[in-house]
Formats: structure tokens, sequence, C-alpha cells
């Protein structure tokens, strides 16, 4: 694991990753090119790297920090860009050292204005001519436009792999890749290509654009192929994917990958926010109870049982998403299905509770939580950008839940044990309480589906979604909390395994004590316990508070970045000189 983290770890402690105070948003997007090329220079083979998934996540893991631009561009640049390129192996060899080298920025060009999470319509065309071997890639009408991409020159000149619908003999194949040069060498669009930037964003700094072509003419060779489509110079399509649809998932099977990488950053920003917050938290003086002295902010059990709780989370979704990876980095073509799936809800699971860690941590760290320059402000917003990117969260666990439903998941069975029986600080009992929950709304969600009046799906469905989205979150937690549990089973110090297995019990405690009223009606609780729930999370907040720090260093955050945050300097009071 060390040699997956430790050179970017290093990489991003140098100079040039520096925060740089009053730079436009403009100026912050050219920086973050600049510093793609850094990330270059120290990769071996940027071909090697990009088709290894789990270097690829690391990368994403530690450059969020230093720039969320960076982390944008990178991520678009290697993962959806060279990916796909190297993915696409059928057809002529490609020369891709202009891409390896940085001499063109590789962008990513799907979602278009019309079409977002609705991707596999959207209406971009690629009609080929038998006539003279070529593509003509036109994009209709307005809604088509492709939809925020960084197509601007800032960076230099570009390349693009497009999505496009597929004509061959006024049939469509359905949608495949196409690699088009949106500028020369000057960074002017090439002809027929129009590129224009849109409003800033509250997110990354990043030259998103609208981007069209008026009939643009492109090489045989331009259409990225595989076994789920072959042209060939004659214009005989094959395919060994019957569904057109699903000719269009395998085209952007990269996405899946970007999941993985959208849910790196939120863990790499939220691990950092939580180390300034602690640390802020333990060396700002604040009044004790009585009106003389005074005591670190952490002192405070108001102050420190949220962060506590951000700390076990981050745990658990850190090590939520090593599986994820691992699970993704292994699959065979039988696990792809499921290997997809389970990125997919890590991935909302694990950004949507960065928000919320990372929120906490602002708002712990007052005023100081504002400056962009004391690393969590910025980086709490540009995590909005992971909610949508690559998959709205809400529309890829909307999809997971219905496959769940639809014969992908099986509960775990009840034990027969009596609640009674068993005690709170059991892992065990706690990972089947975490069980139970998913197994209840499970149940409530077919309940609904089966219930649901013949003849208007989108009513019967719109009964049903809601328990149906509990579902994907129950099985999110309970696979956050065993992943938690397992790396306290594995630690090697006995010290470790005491501070996980605390970490894991005050992370199920929260979860059961939010669905106890389900828990106790369906008998896996009993009245005791549920009054017990409070103190025995109390307790585990008790024996943690004075291991905060360690366990914030075992994030190991970047130590030249973390301490050159004002807010770690006198009180962060250190600021540009007035032009008064």
């Amino acid at each position: 694991m060390e040699q997956l983290h430790e050179p970017w770890r290093k990489l991003f402690s140098t100079e040039p990753f520096r925060f740089r105070e009053g730079l436009s948003p403009d100026e912050r997007a050219a920086l973050s090119y600049e510093r793609l090329h850094l990330i270059n220079e120290a990769l071996d083979c940027p071909e090697d790297f990009v088709v290894d998934v789990e270097r690829l996540a690391a990368l994403h893991e530690w450059v969020g920090p230093v720039d969320a631009g960076l982390g944008t561009v990178a991520s678009i640049h290697y993962n959806l860009f060279l990916g796909s390129l190297l993915d696409h192996t059928a057809g002529p060899d490609r020369d891709l050292r202009e891409f390896a080298e940085l001499r063109r920025t590789g962008t990513f060009l799907c979602t278009e204005a019309g079409h977002g999470n609705s991707a596999a319509q959207l209406e971009t065309t690629a009609t080929y001519e038998r006539a003279t071997g070529e593509f003509v890639l036109n994009t209709p009408h307005a809604a088509a436009r492709k939809f925020m991409p960084n197509t601007s020159s800032t960076g230099g000149p570009k390349t693009a792999v497009v999505a496009a619908r597929l004509i061959v003999d006024e049939k469509d194949q359905g949608v495949f890749l196409f690699l088009t040069p949106l500028s020369d060498d000057a960074g002017l669009p090439m002809p027929g290509v129009e590129i224009r930037r849109l409003p800033q964003t509250a997110t990354a700094p990043v030259d998103h654009c609208v981007t069209s072509f008026d009939h643009v003419r492109l090489p045989q060779e331009a259409l990225l192929q595989s076994d789920h489509g072959h042209l060939t110079p004659e214009g005989v399509f094959t395919s060994s994917i019957g569904s057109p649809r699903k000719r269009f998932l395998r085209s952007i099977g990269r996405v899946t990958t970007g999941k993985l990488c959208m849910s790196g950053y939120s863990l790499g920003v939220t691990r950092h926010a939580l180390a300034v917050a602690v640390r802020h938290a333990h060396t700002r003086q604040t009044s004790g109870v009585s009106a003389r002295g005074s005591v670190p902010l952490f002192a405070h059990r108001s102050h420190h049982t949220p962060l506590l709780d951000a700390i076990a989370t981050t745990y658990a979704a850190t090590l939520l998403h090593r599986a994820a990876v691992r699970q993704w980095a292994q699959a065979t073509e039988s696990e792809r299905e499921n290997g997809e799936r389970f990125a997919a809800i890590a991935k909302g699971w694990i950004t949507w509770r960065a928000r919320a860690v990372m929120t906490e941590c602002r708002e712990r760290c007052g005023a100081q939580g504002l400056f962009l320059a004391n690393g969590i402000a910025g980086q709490l917003a540009a995590n909005e950008g992971t909610i949508t990117a690559e998959g709205d969260n809400l529309v890829i666990w909307v999809k997971a839940a219905g496959e769940m439903l639809l014969g992908h998941f099986t509960p775990k069975a009840s034990r027969d044990a009596a609640p009674e029986d068993r005690e709170l600080d059991d892992p065990v009992f706690l990972q089947d309480l975490l069980a139970d929950i998913e197994r209840i709304w499970h149940q409530r969600a077919r309940t609904r589906l089966r219930s649901g009046k013949a003849g208007d799906p989108l009513n019967r469905w719109n009964t049903t979604v809601t328990p149906a989205l509990e579902l994907v979150d129950a099985y999110a937690h309970r696979q956050a909390a065993q992943a938690l549990l397992d790396a306290a089973v594995q630690a090697s110090h006995p010290e470790a395994q005491h501070q996980l297995r605390l970490l894991h019990r005050l992370f199920a405690l929260r979860r059961v004590a939010a669905h106890s009223g389900d828990l106790l009606a369906e008998g896996h609780l009993t009245s005791a316990q549920v009054r017990q729930l409070p103190d025995a999370a109390e307790s585990v907040v008790a024996e943690l508070e004075p291991q905060a720090v360690t366990l914030t260093n075992g994030f190991a955050v970047v130590d030249e970045v973390l301490l050159d945050h004002p807010i770690n300097r006198s009180e962060g009071l250190e600021g540009s000189p007035s032009p008064l």
C-alpha cells in the first residue's frame, strides 16, 4: 500500500504545489495545467499508470488538498481520455506519445446540454461516408452541445474522445467514442469546432466549456474500436453485443474507474480537513466551565464528539474505498457488473459522507475555516463536483436500488440468538444489527414493489424508490463497517486493533441508534438495549478522545501542506501585506 501512496505524498510536499494567495479563477485553472506536467514528469510510463486502477485511484487521494482543479484535469486526461484510448485495442495501432508526453492534453466529451444522466440517448452523430472513408461529426441542435468539459485553450492544445451515435448506411449502431482534435498547436479551435466558456462555478476552478461540432470530418481510424463494436473500411459493422445500450456502457467503461477516482479525491480532502480541524482544536484555547483559566477547544465534549464521529466515518469510508478499488481491479468479465454496482454505491456514500464531515470540520474551525488557504472551504466546494461527476449520486443509487431489488442482492440471514443474550460492545452483534437494518428496508421495498398497481410502472416505482434507496444506504453502511472491522482484525499491533475496534463500535452504534425504533419493533433489540445506546456511544467517545491526534496522524497527511496553512501559524493571523 505504501508504494501506491508515498510517491504522491512526496511530490505534493514540494514547493510548486504550495497554495498561492490572490490568484483569479482563470489563473488557478492555468496553474493546474502547469502542475499536471509535474505529475506527468513523475510517471515512469503514463500508459502503465493509467491501466493500474489502484495507482490511479491513489493519485486522487493526495491531489485534492493541494489543488482541486488539478484533480479534475488529471482525472480527465489520465482516466477518461488516455484510459479510453488504451481500453479500445481493436483497429489500427495508435501513436499515443503526444498524449503520454502531454504535448496535447486530453479531455472527454460525453454529457450534452440536454442529456446528462440520460447520456445513452445523446444526439451528437458521427455518420460514416463510404465514398471518403470518413466520419462526419455533427451537433444537430443546441441541446446536443457537449456540456462543460475542459476544452478551452487554457493548458495548451487539446484532443478529445467524443461520444457520438455511429450512423452507418442510415442505421444507428449506438454510441461510440471518436478521437477528435479540438485545437491546433497554437490552441485555436479546429475548423468546425466551436468552444464557448461557461460561467464560473462554485467548485474547482476549471476551464469548463460548451462545445459543438459543425460537420467535422474525421478519418476512419478516429473510431475507438473493441469487441463491442468494429467497423471495416468497407463500412461493415460487427459487434459481440446486441444491445446498443450495452455497447454504450462498454464504450464509456472508464466511468467506473472514474467513480473510484472521485471517491478517492473526496477521501483525501476529508482526511486533510479532519487533520486541520483536530490540530486546531488542540491548539486553540477557549474558556473552561469556570471564570478563570482556559482549555483547548478539544477539551469540550460538544467540540470533540462530532470530530470523533467524523474520524470513525472517515476511517470506515477509506476502508470501504480500498475494498471497492480492490474488487474492481480484480474483477473478471463475469464479475464486472457487481464491481460496477459496488463502485457506484461506494462513490455515492463516500462523497456524501465527505460533504458532511468537511462541513463539520469547517464549522469547528470557525471563521478560520472559511479561508481558502486553510485547506477546507475550497475543497468542500470542489467536493460538490464529485457528487455529480461520473454519474449523479442519486441517479446511480436509484439504478443500484433497482438492481438490488430485481435479483442482484440477497439479504444476510438473521441469527437465531436472542438480543437479550448479546452485548452492545460485541462487534459481531453490531454487524448483525446493521444487517437487520438492511433486511428491514429490503423487505419494505419488495412489499411496495409487489403491491404496486399494475399498468402504471412509474407510479409503482415511485412508491418503491424511497425504501429502496434506504436499502442502498443500509448496504453501504454495513459494508463500510465490515471493512473497518476487518482492518481491526488484520492489524498487527494490539493498540491499533483496539483503536480500530473502538472506531467500529462508535460508527456502528450511531447507525443502530438512528434505526433503533425499527430494530426494537422487529425484535432485534430489547427496550433495555435501546435505552443503553446513548451511554454506550458516550463511553466510546470518552475512550477515543485522548487518541484523536494519533488517529488523525494515521491519515498520514502531507506535513508540509498541513503546516503551511495560516490556521497553523500564530492563530492564522498572517496574511498578504495591505496595499494601504
